[in-house]
């Protein structure tokens, strides 16, 4: 090797060793990537936001503590337990008592829109509770973000049209528990929070149709024959025909079952467009 080319050499590998450290000096150590327990807003203000007082705080602490987080603190599993069954029973007795003369059926509808992964979410992101989780998951906050944006064309619930991070759910849920628990069992405390929460409530009259249920039935008015063609495992896409027909489809790579619900909401509108269309081309004729 001549003389020139391995000062040469030596150079581009010292450039490239430079470069490496370089860029080693760049990335954000754990400290700097999650905040620490002194930067995290503290629990106290949940107490405010949510009206109640806990006597036990290790339960709030435990409430907000996600399995991931390297702590000392219990996550919220068992806590979301029973929250989960304490909202189903509040709930069913609420809308029992509110609605005599409602069915079965519709109670059970009307209870699942109000404890829902979608409608819990949406609780926790209007209160801000998921700014208090401990957690360390680095892809959380930005599908919280991704989440709240979709939400913004839903004012109420869009029934099955948005994919709702579980995480937000469950701190609400466990949240339900903490207090049942902290309050010796209290159904009608915890009934009282529960209600200020999921503040508004989904009523008979504000209950949206699901998006497959509310095309299947168009189709049956209309004797139309619907058919689902599921690429989703190839191309992330729900294709919808009528009548062998392709009407409409959606994308949605992330979950399957969004993807149907977009898809079913979109042929939907298309086929009412079209039914107008043909009504008004009647009327004309």
């Amino acid at each position: 090797m001549e003389p020139n080319e391995e000062h040469n050499q030596d150079q581009l590998i010292l450039s490239i060793q430079t470069q490496l450290r370089d860029l080693h000096n760049k990335q954000p150590t754990e400290e700097t990537q999650k905040p620490t327990a002194e930067q995290l807003p503290s629990l106290d203000e949940v107490e405010e936001i949510i009206g109640y007082n806990f006597r036990d705080r290790s339960l709030l602490a435990q409430a907000f503590t996600h399995g991931s987080c390297r702590c000392s603190t219990s996550s919220y599993e068992r806590l979301e337990y029973v929250g989960d069954s304490v909202l189903n029973l509040v709930i069913s007795r609420e809308d029992y008592f509110a609605y005599p003369d409602l069915q079965p059926g519709k109670l059970t509808r009307l209870r699942a829109a109000n404890v829902d992964t979608e409608k819990l979410a949406r609780v926790a992101v209007k209160h801000n509770l998921h700014k208090y989780l401990r957690h360390e998951k680095p892809l959380l906050d930005g599908q919280i973000r991704e989440f709240m944006d979709a939400i913004a064309d839903y004012p109420l619930h869009s029934s099955g049209l948005v994919n709702a991070p579980k995480v937000l759910a469950d701190i609400v849920e466990s949240t339900i528990g903490a207090i049942f628990i902290d309050s010796s069992s209290s159904i009608d405390t915890t009934w009282k929070v529960v209600k200020s929460l999921l503040e508004p409530i989904i009523t008979p009259t504000t209950i949206q149709m699901h998006p497959v249920t509310k095309v299947t039935e168009l189709c049956q008015k209309h004797g139309l024959k619907l058919q689902f063609v599921d690429l989703w495992k190839e191309t992330g896409e729900i294709e919808v025909f009528v009548d062998d027909e392709f009407v409409e489809r959606a994308t949605y790579t992330s979950k399957r079952l969004i993807a149907q619900n977009r898809a079913a909401n979109n042929a939907y509108n298309e086929i009412i467009r079209k039914l107008s269309s043909e009504e008004k081309n009647c009327d004309n004729g």
